[in-house]
């Protein structure tokens, strides 16, 4: 990690001590804000208006960072803080370590795992006289502590006398956040802000896809050994864990489990093994840090079960200096073909009829330059399932990832059969790439596919979703194995039966587009000059209420309502997002919801559009470049705000264009003084084009399904010329 030296190359502190150790702790604006509960603008102001805030002491001109104790004093002195959260505290001390977060999340993670195993031996160092003597006994403790649990080998390095001296405030209020969370609740919080600190640094496996692969990988009960050589923050080897104590309350019988894992960041490897240590005490963790294709740490391992997330499109994986490694024994990758070397070193680490799991790239099902490697993993049955993901289960998030299910072949392999499972449209009605997927529908449908072929050989077909293919019948030239080209399409499949279906509810709903169609005669004799007033104007009067959209994120472990969208607004759909998952560090944020009557209008690039929420859409969670106007029914009906707002001229004079975007100022729209009684006469109206706008949208989406369905029967041979 580029950002945070390591103990082992930070300046020596020997020749200096007292100097290192007087250093105070920084923050940012960013970290004030935290400690305050407001806004860094708030912040920004402070500094503005008070002479007394407290000046920099570090950072830069546009980023300056400032002493902790002195910036809790001031927050003190104004009355803006009563005490500093002991989270946020450790948090702030952990940042503004000299020798960077990652050594410093080290060390805390370090003492976490002592006060979690030995909590009698940490309570007696606790009680040292002084700083000096606690770090200077704590190394030797530490180590031990460490090798009993991580293994001889393990990556927490430079955890020594010198590197700890500048530490002892933050080992004390480590301990006392473990004595307040517990030592694992405490190392989750940290470890988590410092990821979420860093999204550029990491390339994380989110919750749906880890725990789906690791429930894939133990269909027939809990595996003892799972093994991970691209770890990362340990996501799937956690999930495994998980899926095992799952099946031994399911009375599966599962025996304690080892974790293996590697990862080449010395850092991260060190962070890993840690979290798999607190997190989950009860099995053996063994994390190595080093390059698994160039240095594979575990070379005579068999392990029941390997979950791999590898590194995507790397060139430099090797392929110069590994050109005659053994593992490479169903072909020889090319150099483009990275992720085929990684498939091949997961097979190399089962034992027979052990399960792999690897997320891969699309493009791993069907690059010429890896035909021949595909081919052979198909023949001898290594290659048990493709199962295709929704866009947005793990990044990069725009494009459909697919898993990989492979069984490493025994003595009798099984025929040679390939499952080939398509989950991309069960995203709840989300546009791919858009919103994140629902993972309950989609591991369902994967699980119940993998579990009855891996049990009968076979599945039976569902059209667009699932199909098991010989292996005979992939071989051709290009060895194609994406499922999207081997399933076909549902609307064909229901024969002309189905397409009879969409025909009836298109003639339906052309007769009622007819029966909606406006009139558009008795026109007045010119435009009206009505007294006008502006959104902004009616918001101060009371009449309406302005809220924005964006926030709000679920709770660990709670439910969410579903998100309308500015796609959702544009095009008329139903709410299709989902709200984020709350930081590790503090709690959740509560999302502006939806109320019948409600009006929802798109500020960036949607044009000319405003919708009323009804109560179909009550309850849903407003999205981002969403704005919404509640109105007080006494004074505004709805349907004439909306229709008012969705005019051409209005829109273009609340219109920003200083960027790629347009901006839309709903201030500043427009709209007439009328009494209510005339508002409903035209609200009336926009309600009934409103009724004729969703006629014409579910036509043109039958007449796509049917001409889409005419046009896959006619060419599958389902449906006749005649």
């Amino acid at each position: 990690m580029a950002d945070n030296a390591s103990p082992d190359n930070a300046t020596d502190t020997r020749t200096a001590p007292t100097r290192t150790q007087d250093r105070p702790t920084e923050v940012t604006a960013a970290g004030i804000a935290r400690l305050a509960g407001v806004g860094r603008a708030a912040v920004s102001n402070w500094r503005r208006r008070h002479a007394d805030f407290p000046k920099p002491v570090g950072g830069t001109e546009t980023s300056p960072a400032f002493a902790l104790r002195d910036i809790e004093q001031w927050l003190r002195d104004q009355g803006k803080l009563a005490e500093v959260p002991l989270r946020e505290r450790v948090w702030q001390q952990l940042v503004g370590h000299p020798a960077g977060a990652a050594a410093a999340l080290r060390q805390a993670g370090a003492v976490l795992l002592l006060a979690h195993d030995r909590p009698a031996a940490w309570q007696q160092l606790r009680a040292a006289a002084d700083d000096a003597e606690l770090t200077g006994v704590l190394p030797a403790v530490l180590d031990s502590v460490l090798a009993a649990r991580l293994g001889p080998g393990h990556p927490v390095r430079g955890l020594t006398r010198e590197a700890l001296a500048p530490s002892a405030a933050l080992v004390r209020a480590t301990g006392d956040l473990a004595a307040a969370d517990g030592a694992a609740a405490a190392y989750d919080f940290l470890l988590g802000r410092h990821l979420d600190a860093n999204p550029r640094q990491y390339t994380l496996t989110p919750p749906g896809p880890a725990a789906l692969m690791a429930e894939l990988a133990a269909v027939a009960g809990p595996s003892g050994t799972v093994l991970d050589p691209a770890c990362g923050a340990g996501a799937l080897l956690a999930a495994a864990r998980e899926r095992a104590a799952e099946g031994s309350d399911a009375g599966e019988g599962a025996a304690p489990v080892t974790l293996y894992g590697q990862e080449a960041d010395a850092d991260l490897a060190a962070l890993t093994a840690l979290r798999l240590a607190l997190g989950v005490p009860d099995a053996q963790v063994r994390v190595r840090a080093a390059d698994t294709l160039r240095a594979d740490a575990f070379p005579e391992l068999a392990a029941d079960a390997v979950l791999v997330h590898p590194p995507f499109n790397e060139r430099n994986w090797g392929h110069d200096e590994l050109a005659y490694d053994a593992r490479w024994e169903y072909g020889f990758p090319a150099r483009t073909e990275s992720e085929l070397a990684w498939v091949q070193h997961a097979l190399a680490r089962l034992r027979e009829g052990g399960t792999a799991v690897l997320l891969m790239p699309p493009a791993a099902a069907s690059r010429r330059s890896g035909r021949r490697i595909r081919a052979d993993l198909l023949r001898r049955g290594a290659l048990r399932a493709v199962i295709a993901l929704p866009a947005g289960a793990a990044p990069p998030n725009g494009v459909p990832l697919h898993l990989w299910v492979l069984r490493k072949p025994g003595t009798t392999p099984p025929a040679p059969q390939l499952l080939v499972v398509d989950t991309a449209e069960l995203a709840a009605g989300a546009p791919a790439g858009r919103d994140k997927p629902d993972w309950q529908t989609v591991r369902a449908t994967a699980v119940e596919a993998w579990r009855t072929f891996d049990r009968d050989g076979g599945v039976e077909e569902r059209p667009g979703v699932r199909r098991s293919l010989a292996a005979i019948d992939l071989l051709d030239d290009d060895v194609d194995l994406a499922p999207a080209r081997h399933l076909p399409p549902p609307a064909a499949a229901g024969g002309p039966a189905e397409l009879a279906r969409v025909r009836e509810r298109l003639t339906t709903t052309l007769a009622r587009t007819t029966a909606l169609t406006p009139r558009s005669d008795g026109g007045a004799a010119g435009p009206a000059r009505w007294p006008l007033t502006t959104v902004g104007e009616l918001a101060r009067a009371g009449a309406l209420v302005l809220r924005a959209g964006g926030a709000g994120t679920v709770p660990a472990g709670g439910t969410a309502p579903a998100v309308l969208t500015d796609h959702d607004v544009i095009g008329g759909g139903a709410p299709s997002g989902t709200l984020p998952e709350a930081p590790a560090s503090g709690p959740a944020e509560e999302p502006v919801l939806l109320q019948a009557g409600d009006v929802v209008v798109p500020v960036l690039g949607g044009g000319a559009v405003a919708r009323v929420a009804d109560d179909g859409t009550a309850g849903a969670a407003l999205g981002r470049n969403l704005t919404l106007l509640r109105p007080d029914p006494a004074a505004l009906d709805p349907w004439f705000l909306a229709g008012f707002l969705r005019g051409t001229a209005n829109n273009r004079r609340a219109s920003s264009y200083a960027s790629t975007a347009t901006r839309l100022d709903v201030r500043r729209l427009q709209l007439p003084r009328l009494p209510l009684a005339d508002q409903r006469r035209y609200g009336q109206r926009f309600r009934d084009l409103a009724a004729f706008e969703g006629a014409l949208r579910l036509t043109a989406r039958l007449g796509e399904q049917l001409v889409q369905g005419l046009h896959d029967g006619l060419t599958d041979g389902s449906v006749a010329p005649d």
